[in-house]
């Protein structure tokens, strides 16, 4: 008896073995690869995990395998995997960027202006998807094969695009050349009186079909103007809206001068209206309340010209 217990000593001292858990799909899979392993799909495919099963979805696409191809998967590759309820399913994804719109609009612009088209031209591109590259790819694009009618403004090119961890991808384009003309419009909402300054402006391009007769299209044209009416943001300056800034306002108490051979005068007066500089205004005399025209030459200063009759006389009270 006691021998025997003897005997049972070393098998209880060895360590119990570890239980291996099972296999099973993972039902979502994000690949990062050109290909696909079984132990992308398969969660604890212990020394089988990195055997290559397939090809992975295009940037930006998924696929998604069922049981019975999840079953059919596991016992070509010799994974002890069966489905339990049939409902078993792995949704296989590629994550994907977009090749900015902007980056393909520009060399498309490249292109096409070295075949006669106007390279600040707007490019219609219907129904244009911009192509999906891997995340972290730095891709290649490529114009073959361009078109171009000089007449219809109208093009058509094939776009190439290749990146690692994709297949090359060849795009038709074809689309239309918009002309577009320079145009000046707001940063900010603006009252009427404001007077345009070079941070209340900036310079766009639109498409001249759409801008309307009269609008400004150069900033010089609208700096240090007053506005007529009121804007706002992103809105357009209309040059019949802008005017040289009042350098007299109306009420406004002025400096009358009067210049002459061997004479220089001045007196006190009241502006009847607001002018800017080199404008005719009404004037009146405070000491003498009669009204002249006079010519607003700075601020708060107007100059009555020799032999200037009174345009009307305010009535005393």
């Amino acid at each position: 008896m006691k021998r025997r217990a003897l005997f049972l000593l070393p098998a209880l001292a060895l360590p119990a073995r570890a239980e291996v858990a099972p296999p099973f799909p993972r039902p979502l899979v994000l690949a990062e690869d050109t290909v696909l392993r079984l132990g992308d799909i398969f969660e604890n495919a212990g020394d089988l995990a990195d055997r290559t099963v397939g090809a992975a979805p295009a940037p930006g696409r998924r696929i998604m395998l069922d049981a019975a191809q999840l079953s059919g998967l596991a016992r070509r590759h010799g994974l002890a995997w069966r489905p339990l309820s049939g409902e078993e399913r792995s949704v296989i994804e590629r994550p994907g960027r977009p090749l900015p719109r902007e980056d393909v609009e520009a060399m498309l612009r490249d292109e096409l202006s070295r075949l006669g088209l106007d390279p600040e031209a707007e490019l219609e591109l219907p129904g244009f998807s911009p192509p999906l590259v891997p995340l972290g790819a730095l891709p290649q694009v490529m114009v073959e094969a361009p078109y171009v009618d000089t007449a219809s403004r109208r093009f058509a090119v094939t776009l190439v695009v290749s990146a690692e961890g994709m297949a090359t991808q060849r795009i038709r384009l074809a689309g239309r050349a918009v002309p577009t003309v320079p145009v000046v419009v707001a940063t900010r909402r603006m009252a009427v009186g404001d007077v345009v300054g070079p941070e209340d402006l900036r310079e766009v391009r639109q498409r001249a079909e759409r801008v309307r007769p009269g609008t400004a299209q150069r900033a010089e044209d609208v700096v240090g103007k007053q506005l007529r009416r009121p804007i706002a943001s992103d809105l357009p300056f209309m040059s019949v809206d802008l005017t040289a800034p009042a350098i007299v306002t109306k009420n406004q108490l002025v400096l009358m001068v009067l210049e002459g051979p061997g004479i220089s005068l001045t007196a006190q007066g009241r502006a009847m209206e607001s002018a800017a500089r080199g404008q005719m205004v009404p004037v009146m005399n405070l000491s003498s309340r009669s009204v002249v025209e006079a010519e607003a030459i700075g601020p708060g200063r107007v100059r009555v010209r020799p032999g200037s009759t009174p345009v009307t006389i305010a009535r005393r009270g």
